[in-house]
Parts: C-alpha cells; structure tokens; sequence
C-alpha cells in the first residue's frame, strides 16, 4: 500500500500545481477552486491513502457503495465530504441525503422535492441542477432552457439549497474543444443568477475532469472532478453496470 499512497500523493501535488497554474492564468483565488477526488470504484483503503495526502473532498457515483466507504472509514467523517456526482434514483433520496454534504446531479424537480422531504439536517443539503449542456440524447440533465423554471420551484422547497450547475460535456479530442461547453455552463449560471430568484445561488460550477479541468478552471470552475489523474485507471466494482452518465470515463 506505500507505493499506492506515494503515486497517490504524487499524482495530487501535480493535479494541485497544475490547477493554481490554470487559475494564475485567469487571474483566479486558488482558493476558489476545490479538486473533488472521484473514488468510485477505488477500495476505501485508496481514499484513506488519499485523505492522508491532503485531499478532502470525494465524488461517488453511487449511493450504497458510498455507504459501505463512509462505513468502512469512520474515524475519517469529520475531517471530509462526500460528495454525490451520478445519477440518484428517487427511492434512494432519503439516503443519499444523509450520506452527502453535496449532490451534484439533480436533474428534474421530482428528484428534488424528494431529497427536500428527506433532508432533517440543521441546515439545508446543497444541491447542483445538472445541465446536459451538450444536448446528447444518452445523458441525464435538463436542457438549458428549461433551468431556469426548474430553478424557480427549487428555490420554494426547503430544505435544500440550490447553490449552482453542473455538467458533463460531450467527450473532445482535446481539452480545448470543451471550452465551448464551459463558457455555455458559465453563460447559464450568470443568466439565472441575473434573475435573483430568492434562495437560491449560482457560486459553484461543477465541470472539468482529468484531461480538460485546467480549461474548465480558466472558464469559471468552482469544483473541477478527477479520478484518473489522481488515482490512475479505476478498478471494476463487483456487479459494475454502464452509467447512464456516459463520457465520464475521463474523470
């Protein structure tokens, strides 16, 4: 495991020197940007490794195999989050809303309304409406124009809080062809921040991944998703089904 914890420690001081390279760029706080670790399918032994380099924050797909880390690591919960970055089923809302500091992948007011009815936290969970910025038939998300509606009746259900967008965009050849979606993401956030609907905020951007964040960074990224850079090629989960999320196989 000490070479593992050493590559993996390694692998995080060059994501982080390549992302304050990106926001230097820009002209951006460091500290504006958050590298969430994606850890599907990586052993809970891998995020322990992990955590003990620096790294805080962690994105999962799925919500039963985040329990079985948070269990499997218990003295770890109150120095990290866990963050939800795939698709959530409704029935499994009660769950995931107190096993996630954020989700990322809210997607139709349903799934909404459910997390808020299952949410009996002292504050209100965080949520992100994801967007399918690049309008492929195959991925979840609502399209551009129907964000900011959905915005609206999110913002009247308590407790949870709506505080900005996240996307996948369709796979590029290069990290440069993804900027275009970027700036779209970007473009969207400013629109409905413009319309100040109360209780809701639009100060996190959720998009960028292993082989284009640094793009993602210089065009507004507030978390930036990598699994591969930092942990190298995934392990296959026992029972592993295809995501309905697809192109984020370059986390």
């Amino acid at each position: 495991m000490n070479d593992v914890s050493d590559e993996i420690a390694h692998n995080l001081r060059i994501i982080q020197a390549r992302m304050q390279a990106a926001c230097r760029r820009c002209g951006r706080d460091p500290h504006q940007v958050k590298l969430l670790a994606v850890s599907k399918t990586q052993p809970a032994a891998v995020v322990q490794a992990a955590v003990a380099a620096g790294q805080l924050f962690f994105g999962e797909n799925r919500v039963l195999e985040a329990r079985d880390k948070q269990d499997a690591l218990p003295a770890l919960g109150a120095t990290m989050q866990w963050h939800l970055i795939g698709p959530l089923q409704r029935n499994k809302a009660r769950m995931a809303a107190g096993l996630f500091q954020m989700i990322h992948s809210v997607d139709s007011l349903a799934l909404a309304e459910a997390l808020a009815s299952h949410h009996d936290g002292a504050s209100s969970l965080p949520v992100l409406m994801q967007v399918n910025i690049g309008r492929e038939a195959q991925k979840r998300g609502v399209m551009a124009e129907e964000a900011t509606a959905l915005a609206r009746s999110m913002a009247l259900l308590p407790g949870i809080a709506l505080c900005g967008l996240m996307a996948i965009p369709p796979q590029t050849a290069t990290a440069e062809a993804a900027r275009p979606y970027f700036q779209a993401l970007a473009a969207l956030a400013r629109q409905i921040d413009a319309q100040a609907i109360a209780g809701i905020t639009m100060r996190e951007l959720s998009m960028g991944m292993s082989h284009d964040f640094e793009v993602a960074i210089e065009e507004g990224a507030t978390w930036v998703r990598v699994g591969s850079a930092l942990f190298g090629e995934r392990l296959a989960a026992p029972g592993d089904l295809p995501s309905t999320n697809k192109g984020d196989n370059h986390v």
